[in-house]
């Protein structure tokens, strides 16, 4: 199977800036922020664009064992989410046999054939009720999945343009009777988590429903053409300002950490040798004096504060000490 997909400049500029984005955020080593509100954020979204009526604050109360006043399918749904997204980054992306496992997983008690491929044939249908798209034939299924899997472990195509690419080929496979919108999206997690851990946190699928009707556009256009790229681009889009959300959140997080933690006079000193550290490696005492006017003995006590707060790190000796941020 070679699936059908052109690296246009969007998706090089949208790659790009994904891995740059993905770098800092690693290099930083920043905490995910709330990974349990951003784990259900993920679930709710998911379960929300294949019309499951729970809230945030209900699909909250039922992972955190409270009772909920809702639909009985839509509470089960969120109970077998929240295991499957638990246990799901485990698996391998490229196995039959574990896509099936996680596929059993969020549909246990919910369909007749959960974890098994569908029998029959399947079409999607708009609200209207017309066709807009029929899945493979029943006896195809599994050698597409199989030979999908097989293409995505030997491409050497960037692993996030190759996330999407799967995803997309599951939609157009539809490979089970209920749950393929859930498992194109948990599978396309599980990919870019291999290729970095802080993708088993990001709420993607958050993103997707805020665009829902793009999704299910950027689908119908690929489904159309039998070429991925516009889909591809749409969900790089969607990861791409998944990560900016993370990390304006992530800041701001450690900005009131940093109002707690300082006092007035030392947040002030402190953020004109950050400013300085933005622009420069490193900076020593002298260059602190310089730059807030204190002297060498009031300088050195701020800079000590701060590496003991874990602001700054040191390194070199008592002379020539230098100064960057942690």
């Amino acid at each position: 199977m070679q699936p059908n997909y052109r690296i246009t400049e969007k998706i090089l500029n949208l790659v790009q800036k994904i891995s740059e984005l993905t770098t800092q955020l690693s290099i930083e080593k920043r905490k995910l922020y709330l990974r349990k509100e951003n784990r259900i954020r993920s679930i709710q979204s998911s379960l929300a664009i294949e019309n499951n009526s729970l809230s945030l604050e209900q699909v909250t109360d039922i992972i955190e064992g409270r009772r909920v006043l809702g639909p009985l399918k839509d509470i089960h749904e969120v109970q077998n989410a929240y295991e499957a997204y638990e246990r799901v980054f485990r698996l391998n992306p490229y196995s039959l046999d574990d896509f099936l496992l996680a596929h059993g997983l969020l549909t246990k008690d919910l369909v007749k054939r959960s974890g098994q491929f569908r029998l029959g044939d399947v079409g999607v249908y708009d609200g209207e009720g017309r066709v807009v798209h029929v899945g493979a034939r029943p006896q195809f299924v599994p050698n597409l999945v199989k030979d999908l899997f097989k293409w995505a472990e030997q491409s050497e195509v960037s692993a996030i343009v190759k996330s999407c690419i799967v995803h997309f080929e599951l939609e157009i496979i539809h490979p089970f009777e209920d749950g393929n919108g859930r498992m194109g999206r948990l599978w396309q997690s599980l990919i870019l988590s291999q290729w970095n851990p802080i993708f088993e946190w990001l709420p993607v699928e958050s993103v997707i429903y805020a665009h829902q009707q793009g999704y299910y556009d950027a689908l119908t256009i690929s489904n159309d053409t039998n070429d991925s790229t516009v889909f591809t681009e749409f969900m790089l889009q969607a990861i791409l300002e998944t990560l900016e959300e993370y990390q304006e959140k992530a800041d701001e997080d450690a900005d009131r950490i940093l109002h707690k933690t300082l006092k007035p006079r030392e947040l002030e000193i402190y953020q004109l040798i950050k400013a300085y550290l933005e622009e420069h490696s490193q900076i020593a005492n002298a260059k602190v004096q310089e730059i807030t006017g204190l002297s060498e003995a009031t300088t050195r006590r701020y800079l000590n504060i701060f590496v003991e707060f874990g602001l700054l790190k040191t390194s070199g000796t008592t002379r020539d000490r230098v100064y960057q941020l942690a």
